[in-house]
């Protein structure tokens, strides 16, 4: 029986986590945060950095006990049984798929700045068969293999931080570092609305685990991969905040602030440059929306709480075939009828449960013995990781809970019937 290969190396895990965190929202963001914090934006990007980092170095303890497929719900499996761990896989793919069909209208949007006849309000069907070749163009590179996969995902990596590290290094020179000084203390409620939006900016690094099944020696890489994601994507995003801040006056109402700030210091190839990396941005993320939500789907089949049908391998090209293409079908099916703010508000609850389960993961699985990557200072980090988590159901919208709650119910439904069919 055909089974999945490991291809992929510690820098191929650590491009797709990069990759699935810096979307296109980093080239937006700076404009929402200068508004709610003004100064003390950029701080607080490399505060949120470390509280990700204290989440993501539980990812990477629990990463290093498991070399197969699946990773949040692998490790709150082995410590919390089936149902739980099924509502948190289910949950994973869900806010995949959701998130594909969103990010690929996002990609045509953009495109539409160049292409008018992609934009939603415009007569014909351009904008359709744009949506319709980029994912079955990602499905058919993600069945061909996971080698193929990651070179693409790499190649779109480079080509995502290239705009940044231009943006970053060409811009510094141009800072006002008086507009960096904080002056007036934020309030509470502006700092929890920037801190929420920071802790969504920073999410994606869960999803370096789950191809774990197809990574050599994954308990070294999964470890590695997670923290350097975080390292990599803290640095450039709180360099690009300084930049901007320090370099766009009235940066709070700009649409585009680093392409608006490019234009001032480089002129207009710098803000096609931001406005061409905002594309392709999203284009890796689309990528790595379709690897990690099939593989998600795989694990939840190949552990039998889904139809095995759907943790077939394919024999020629190793990778799950029926799993990328069920992902791909669904996802094309919400980006072309699907109502996307109700789309986008499942992933609260999902990051909830990811969070806060591979956290209280770690304290559960060190009765089992130690890990091959343990974190320092004994259960504090788990514990401030655990409560940082907790936070983000504060920070939650009635629409997010209510979206979220049914679907977990759905998620219940679905495991009822799956253990149902099996006795």
């Amino acid at each position: 029986m055909a089974g999945l290969k490991r291809e992929l190396g510690k820098w191929d895990l650590t491009a797709i986590g990069v990759n699935q965190v810096i979307g296109g929202a980093v080239f937006l963001m700076a404009a929402p945060l200068a508004r709610e914090i003004g100064p003390w934006s950029a701080i607080a990007v490399a505060l949120i950095g470390i509280l990700s980092l204290m989440i993501a170095l539980n990812f990477a303890e629990a990463g290093s006990r498991f070399d197969g497929t699946g990773g949040a719900y692998l490790y709150t499996r082995a410590a919390f049984g089936r149902f739980f761990s099924f509502e948190v896989g289910w949950m994973m793919w869900v806010t995949r798929v959701t998130s594909w069909a969103s990010v690929v209208n996002g990609l045509t949007t953009a495109l539409a700045y160049y292409w008018p006849s992609l934009g939603a309000d415009q007569p014909g069907l351009a904008r359709e068969v744009v949506i319709t070749g980029v994912i079955l163009t990602i499905m058919t590179i993600n069945v061909l293999g996971i080698r193929q996969s990651a070179w693409v995902v790499n190649a779109l990596t480079i080509g995502k931080l290239t705009p940044l590290v231009i943006f970053i290094f060409l811009g510094l020179p141009h800072v006002a570092f008086s507009a960096l000084v904080p002056e007036l203390a934020p309030t509470w409620t502006q700092i929890s609305t920037a801190a929420l939006l920071l802790i969504f900016a920073y999410g994606g690094y869960e999803v370096v685990g789950v191809p774990a099944g197809e990574t050599k020696d994954p308990t070294r890489a999964v470890p590695f991969a997670m923290v350097m994601t975080i390292v990599i994507v803290a640095i450039v995003m709180t360099l690009a905040q300084v930049v901007a801040m320090g370099t766009l006056p009235d940066i709070g109402s700009s649409q585009r602030p680093l392409a608006d700030a490019s234009l001032l210091f480089i002129g207009v190839w710098g803000a096609l440059l931001m406005t061409t990396g905002g594309a392709v941005s999203m284009s890796g993320n689309n990528m790595g929306q379709a690897l990690s939500g099939s593989r998600n789907l795989f694990a939840l089949a190949e552990q039998g709480d889904l139809p095995s049908i759907l943790g077939r391998v394919h024999p020629r090209f190793h990778t799950p075939a029926v799993a990328i293409v069920f992902t791909s079908l669904v996802a094309l099916g919400l980006a072309l009828f699907g109502d996307f703010v109700t789309m986008a508000a499942s992933s609260a609850v999902s990051r909830l449960m990811v969070y806060a389960g591979t956290c209280a993961s770690v304290l559960v699985l060190r009765r089992q013995g130690p890990a091959a990557f343990t974190i320092p200072g004994g259960p504090v980090i788990p514990i401030v990781a655990l409560l940082v988590s907790l936070a983000i159901l504060g920070g939650a919208t009635t629409l997010q809970l209510q979206v979220g709650g049914i679907g977990l119910v759905v998620g219940a439904v679905l495991f009822a019937v799956a253990r149902w069919r099996a006795t």
